[in-house]
């Protein structure tokens, strides 16, 4: 009997569990999938949103302001890349100056701070490869930028050694509610083995409307809106500093040009409504799309060093904002779904509305022993030349470049390996440690990493996966 189960490793699903691993609770994460951050938050645009154009009132506005408070200091405690680089909302014409201004009222009222908008010199000063034909913008210092996949590595790692349990590969197909003396508990059927839990925590991220209808007559609907992107090489990567974006929506912010956290140069997303909750293939439409609307935003957009593409799924509900609540009619069962834009930023809110809702159903108290900091895996390439010699004086692994456009060594792959909650496909080892996102995208390193990891995990080469079930490498 678990005290809380979590459904679903992603952002919001490790940091409510990070949250709660400071209570004397025994928690435990089930996951589908052989991961964290394989669904939602894997593939998103990175940006930690200064809050401005979500509705006044809502929970979206509120979660999202206090999110993007909190994210430097959570950077801090568990080490993983975050930088306040600034976003601006572009104006081409002098129509949508009274929508710039609604923003800027807007953000104002849901507590964005040191907002203001510019004009056309100011923001040529700012971004210098701005489109000529943006006259000002809307401005905001606080808006930032993350990396998704080791903001999600780094809640979960330092979750598990707080005490909770995670169990990849077991995707809930079944919940009943069941009854004990008198007192209720959940029983979960995974596809083999059965969990029985006090409180469950439904982070189910596109999914989360079929976890909830297990249990409630109240039917949810959760739609699956396909984002497409384009990542460009590191030698364009500062073509622009801030995150620029176009005026939103009903659909969302629009196509952004960005910085990444790793130096690369971002641009997207579509926003297309689909009814398949697994479908992330990227269209010829799509990209033509990106590019199209990214050029009027930066002008003479290095288009000839996309090096990747890709696509993701936000799951939006149909009353257009974040569902955080106990289910009326299963006790003890809360919902944490319709997390779309601005989930990743609002992630660490999230946790702390979520913990509140736990604790409010079952008292626990705080751990005298939890542990609030985590230390990541070292960067080699970032290291100086003396750092990177005592390195190697430490571990001969670190001498070994397994990826050439990353400068990743073999020693930082073996420590994505046997860390908590270690790597043991290619994609994990990638979003820990980088290997294969470079200029090639694993054309040269993804041999030697597979040696590795069957070397490691002692298993066949066959047997290694690009991301767990059947994505097998060599058939």
């Amino acid at each position: 009997m678990y005290d809380v189960i979590i459904i679903g490793a992603g952002v919001i699903g490790c940091a409510t569990a990070r949250e709660l691993s400071k209570y004397e609770l025994k928690i435990k994460v089930l996951e589908k999938c052989s991961d964290v951050c394989e669904g939602t938050s894997k593939a998103n645009s990175a940006i930690v949103h200064a809050g401005f154009d979500a509705k006044a009132g809502s929970l979206k506005a509120k979660l999202n302001v206090e999110g993007n408070r909190l994210m430097e200091g959570l950077a801090k405690e568990l080490d993983f890349s975050f930088m306040r680089n600034g976003s601006l909302v572009l104006c081409f014409d002098e129509n949508e100056r009274e929508q710039l201004t609604k923003l800027l009222k807007n953000g104002i009222s849901n507590g964005v701070e040191e907002l203001k908008i510019i004009d056309k010199p100011e923001l040529k000063t700012l971004e210098p490869n701005v489109s000529d034909k943006a006259i000002g913008a809307l401005y905001a210092p606080s808006g930032g930028i993350v990396c998704p996949f080791n903001l999600t590595i780094a809640l979960a790692e330092n979750a598990c050694i707080n005490g909770v349990e995670f169990q990849f590969n077991s995707e809930v197909i079944c919940i009943e509610r069941l009854s004990s003396n008198g007192d209720g508990y959940y029983c979960l059927n995974t596809d083999n083995e059965c969990f029985h839990a006090k409180l469950v925590v439904n982070a189910a991220g596109v999914y989360a409307d079929r976890i909830h209808n297990m249990v409630s007559e109240h039917k949810m609907l959760l739609i699956p809106r396909k984002g497409e992107y384009c990542l460009l090489d590191k030698s364009v990567g500062g073509y622009v500093k801030s995150t620029l974006f176009q005026m939103p929506d009903k659909l969302g912010k629009g196509v952004l040009v960005t910085p990444t956290v790793h130096g690369n140069l971002l641009i997207g997303p579509t926003a297309e409504d689909i009814e398949d909750k697994e479908q992330i293939t990227t269209t010829a439409p799509g990209l033509k799309k990106i590019a199209e609307k990214a050029c009027k935003s930066a002008q003479a957009l290095p288009l000839n060093k996309i090096i990747t593409s890709f696509a993701g799924l936000r799951a939006h509900a149909e009353k257009d904002d974040f569902i955080i609540e106990e289910i009326s009619d299963a006790p003890g069962f809360i919902d944490l779904a319709g997390i779309e834009s601005p989930g990743l930023t609002s992630a660490p809110a999230i946790a702390k509305l979520a913990a509140d809702l736990v604790l409010a159903r079952i008292g626990a108290g705080q751990k005298f022993n939890f542990i609030p900091n985590r230390t990541g895996i070292k960067n080699f390439a970032s290291l100086t030349r003396k750092e990177q010699k005592e390195m190697i004086k430490t571990n001969k692994a670190y001498a070994n470049v397994v990826c050439r456009c990353e400068l990743v060594t073999e020693g930082e792959i073996l420590e994505a390996i046997h860390r908590p909650l270690g790597a043991t496909t290619l994609d994990g080892i990638k979003r820990r440690t980088r290997a294969g996102s470079g200029r090639c995208q694993a054309g040269f390193c993804l041999p030697k990493t597979m040696e590795i990891l069957a070397r490691e995990l002692k298993l066949d080469v066959k047997d290694i996966t690009k991301s767990g079930g059947k994505s097998n490498i060599i058939l």
